[in-house]
């Protein structure tokens, strides 16, 4: 059966700024960027705490997203994190605002959205 999610793929409109926004602002780590000009396009695998997560693409052209965030399809991206009213600040310093910290009714945990450089939510959430 199932042992665990291997990664979550992405495809972005901008390369550099998403590789940017995914490296720098997030913070995740490159394993491997490969160009393969048959298709136009980079694959970029990224890694959370040594932990490959993300194969970040970019292709001519893509449709954008219809909606969001409840359009059929992948709804958010989640990160797990320790304290997040010191995330929401460390997002200003790339003029990054995120949405009002909100308590999840269910947990009681609080949590946040902020979006990628193509709009996708993007959720924080309290450990």
């Amino acid at each position: 059966m199932l042992n665990f999610v291997h990664h979550i793929a992405i495809i972005c409109s901008d390369y550099e700024k998403s590789k940017y926004f995914y490296t720098n602002i997030l913070g995740l780590d490159i394993i491997q960027e490969t160009y393969r000009a048959e298709r136009q396009s980079y694959k970029l695998d990224l890694a959370l705490n040594g932990t490959y997560i993300i194969e970040l693409f970019s292709f001519p052209s893509p449709p954008p997203r219809l909606s969001r965030p409840e359009a059929t399809g992948l709804r958010h991206l989640a990160f797990q994190v320790t304290d997040i009213k010191n995330i929401v600040e460390k997002l200003k310093n790339y003029n990054l605002l995120a949405e009002p910290i909100r308590i999840d009714e269910i947990t009681g945990k609080q949590f946040t959205f902020i979006a990628d450089p193509d709009h996708l939510p993007i959720e924080f959430y309290e450990k």
